[in-house]
């Protein structure tokens, strides 16, 4: 079956939050002011965040998330008690209905310059455009970054793979794939080599290894989702492995997604305007092992 280029929404509008908590405090009315407009976070983008998938109640990976996001609190010199953040999710999750699926949030700030960092969480529905991107798969086109596949090697003031508020390039890069008529972006490197997508991981499918961009040197955040992926995928018989790809390796594959939390794996159906195929079978069975 081949793809076509899928008929792109025009730019989202933000969902307002269903349920807002704020760490030390617990839910507050969603309207409730939380931020000081000094924060730093604010200011600055000076903080790490966590987007998870609430699911019938349940936060699907939160020991992972939360690893993840202890690691950039470490990289940003934060404060960040694991435990602390396991009860406060559970505890703020509780005051919603155990069924559907929801998007959840967990941000922490530096606060104010000399004030306290500032952890909340907010709880807001699946992006509208998500059931037609999962159904129908996605365009997408290839952006560079403007870094080598090595720049982030030995460079720790860089930041690489740690998932920080910092976000203005990332949505810049999804509003030049949609004013292009595409879903999503794949960065490029500055030597040839895909990266990842502004909020997703890549993969890739050559017969049955199961392919996606190294961390190390790159920058690339490590996905909590592709991670899961490739461990029930080994138990299913694919090989895994990551390897640094071409844009001409993406379009060559039997099959390319773009694998994150909330969305799940998207196939992948025009790259650049050009059309590949599509294994349906394959793809859900990938969603399956995504938890989806």
């Amino acid at each position: 079956m081949v793809g076509s280029v899928c008929r792109v929404a025009a730019d989202p509008v933000p969902e307002a939050p269903v349920l807002l908590a704020v760490l030390g405090r617990g839910v507050v009315d969603a309207a409730t002011p939380v931020l000081s407009a000094t924060d730093e976070g604010f200011t600055r983008g000076d903080g790490c965040f966590e987007g998870c998938r609430l699911v019938d109640g349940a936060v699907a990976k939160l020991d992972a998330h939360l690893a993840r996001m202890a690691r950039s609190a470490s990289a940003l010199g934060l404060p960040f008690d694991a435990a602390s953040w396991h009860a406060f999710v559970s505890d703020s999750v509780a005051h919603l209905p155990r069924t559907g699926e929801s998007a959840l949030k967990l941000v922490l700030s530096r606060g104010p310059s000399g004030g306290a960092p500032l952890g909340l969480l907010f709880v807001t529905p699946v992006p509208a455009d998500t059931p037609r991107q999962r159904r129908d798969g996605i365009g997408i086109v290839t952006l560079p970054r403007g870094t080598a596949s090595t720049a982030y090697a030995d460079a720790p003031w860089l930041l690489g793979g740690v998932k920080t508020l910092s976000y203005a390039v990332n949505m810049a890069a999804q509003r030049e794939a949609r004013r292009r008529g595409a879903d999503d972006v794949v960065f490029v490197s500055s030597d040839g080599y895909v990266l990842e997508a502004p909020t997703s991981s890549v993969v890739l499918a050559v017969g049955r290894d199961l392919l996606t961009t190294p961390i190390a040197g790159t920058g690339i955040l490590g996905g909590t989702t592709q991670a899961l992926l490739f461990e029930r995928a080994a138990r299913d018989g694919w090989r895994t492995g990551e390897v640094l790809s071409t844009v001409a390796d993406l379009a060559a594959a039997d099959s390319c997604w773009l694998v994150s939390t909330v969305r799940g794996p998207v196939d992948v159906v025009a790259i650049d305007g050009e059309p590949r195929p599509r294994d349906l079978a394959r793809t859900a069975r990938i969603r399956e092992l995504c938890g989806f």
